[in-house]
Order: C-alpha cells, then structure tokens, then sequence
C-alpha cells in the first residue's frame, strides 16, 4: 500500500454519487443500509439523485461496523485495518418497523478496502432476511421471488487483494455491485474526516480529487 495521501474533495464525492445513481437506479433499491461512519454521507447524497417524482423517497437505515484502528505512531493520522469487526450499532426491525422480506436492499459504504466490513455486513443482513422470511413461513426454496436481493454501493474500489470475499453472483453483477471508481491502494482521506476543511479541499484540488468533468 502507497502512503501517499489523497484528499478526496465534498465536491467529488457529491459528483461520483450523481454519476453511479444513473446504474443504480436499475436496482431500484427499496432501502439504502449506510455503514456508519464513512457510508453516512454518499448514502445521503445518493438519496438525493435516487429520488423520483411521485414516488416515495428512499429509506436509510445505519449500522455502525468499527474495523480500523489508529496507527500507534501519533506523527501519523492513517488508519489500519483491523482484524475483527465490531459490531456497535445495528437494526433494531421491530422499532423500525422495517422488514427486509422480498426488498431490494442497497449497503453503502465509502470504501471498499480489505472487503471485510462489506462481508460481515452482508452475511449479517442476509442472516436477518431470512429469519424474518421463516418467522412469516415463507419456504424461500419454494418462494425465490420473496428472498431479499442485496446490492453494495461505494466510492472506491480499491484494487489489490482482498481478506474477506462478497458472493461471485452479485460481485460480477454489475447492477448490484456499484464501484463509483477503482482506484490504486492508496491512502484516502474524506472530507468528512477532516479537522481542516479549507486545508483539506484545497489539496483535493492541488491532487485533482475535486470536480471532474463529466
């Protein structure tokens, strides 16, 4: 993995959701699952270019999966992955009257790194499905048209060599696996995790990671 930051501008963020909602509105997603916290702001922007007329706005729900942790050098602000998730905020179905029986579900997150959030997140949510379609006595077997459809939407898709795998079948998909762009295996740094937003947008346009023409 190269070092070498790359400050991720608000501007291009907002622009690569505007630019993947055109795919994704073939998944027509029900709901959208945001990944606490860098799926937060893209599910939020994405929303906006998913709405249509007449039609009810797209609901979001959060879960908050921890995977990194700090670097013990404190000359350093990166991130490393970690080992195991953390699972500190889920779907409480009943209080949310949400039910995922039949939907198409869209998990967003801003990054898809070392692939295992993306993996417990949907073997979690696809484990909820179920026991919610047993809990009604639908035989999924002999119902499939019932089974919750899964997709996955992030901003990156870094290219190298992943810890976790996500199903060939929806990976291959190319309207249920949504990478706004792929990119090297570098650092990247989001406006939203910066303490200096000035600082931070005018290195994301001195690096060109600020609007992009279309």
């Amino acid at each position: 993995m190269s070092l070498e930051k790359q400050y991720i501008s608000y501007n291009n963020v907002h622009q690569l959701c505007q630019e993947a909602a055109v795919k994704i509105k073939n998944f027509k997603p029900d709901l959208i699952i945001a990944i606490g916290g860098g799926g937060f702001i893209p599910a939020r922007i994405l929303r906006t270019f998913l709405k249509e007329e007449n039609v009810p706005t797209v609901r979001i729900f959060a879960i908050i999966l921890s995977l990194y942790e700090d670097l013990a050098s404190e000359s350093s602000m990166e991130e490393k992955p970690g080992v195991t998730v953390n699972r500190t905020q889920w779907i409480d179905y009943e209080q949310c009257k949400l039910d995922l029986v039949g939907k198409n579900v869209l998990i967003v997150d801003e990054v898809d790194d070392t692939r295992t959030t993306l993996h417990y997140a949907l073997n979690e949510l696809e484990k909820d499905a179920a026991e919610q379609a047993k809990a009604k006595g639908i035989d999924l077997e002999q119902q499939p048209e019932m089974k919750t459809n899964f997709g996955i939407f992030v901003l990156h898709d870094k290219v190298k060599a992943k810890k976790a795998d996500l199903p060939a079948d929806l990976l291959n998909d190319e309207n249920r696996y949504f990478a706004a762009r792929k990119v090297p295996d570098t650092w990247y740094a989001y406006p939203w995790e910066s303490k200096d937003i000035v600082y931070h947008t005018k290195m994301a346009i001195e690096q060109g990671n600020d609007v992009f023409l279309p």
